[in-house]
This record gives structure tokens, sequence and C-alpha cells, in this order.
């Protein structure tokens, strides 16, 4: 009845195989949608989020909507109708509520 497939991973772009076992327990529990990702990125991002090679957090820069300055964010911002701030500006944003 299944058949194990070659997926992409929708995190480093690798090939995993999703295996017949595999469907077969994602179709007994209910689950709808393939796996996203392979399994080294699954376990990376259940064990601390977006790390480099050397185990330490991936950040990235961004323009504070704010003062304009630099905001270092653990996300890759990807909607720019969003506004980013700097941990500065985001603390002033909570407390202002």
């Amino acid at each position: 009845m299944f058949e194990d497939k070659t997926l992409i991973c929708k995190d480093c772009g690798g090939e995993f195989i999703f295996t017949a076992g595999e469907q077969e327990f994602y179709a007994e529990k209910g689950f709808e949608n393939e796996p996203g990702r392979c399994k080294n990125c699954r376990d990376a991002r259940k064990h601390g989020g977006n790390r480099n090679a050397s185990g330490e957090r991936e950040m990235f820069e961004a323009q504070c909507a704010a003062c304009g300055g630099i905001a270092r964010l653990p996300f890759k911002p990807r909607d720019e109708g969003r506004p980013v701030y700097c941990s500065e500006c985001y603390a002033r944003q909570r407390e202002n509520g």
C-alpha cells in the first residue's frame, strides 16, 4: 500500500526518504501532511532552532522600524510589511502596550 518516497527538506534542501513505515504511522495517527524537514533539520529545530555548524545560534540583521538602527534577530524576517524592532525599541513597545 505504501512505498518509500523521496522528499526535499525545506530547511537544508537535501533529499530524504519518507519510508513506507513512516507513511503508515502518519496515516494511523491521522496526520495529513508529509514531513517538510529531514531528520537532522527536525532534530536541530527541537534542540534550539537556527544554529550554525559550530553550535552558535544564527542571527540575522534588519533595520529597526522605530529608530532605524540595526536589529539583531534569531529569525530571518520574511514579510516586509511587518515592523521589526531592535531589542531596546522592542522593550519600549512592550512597556507601552
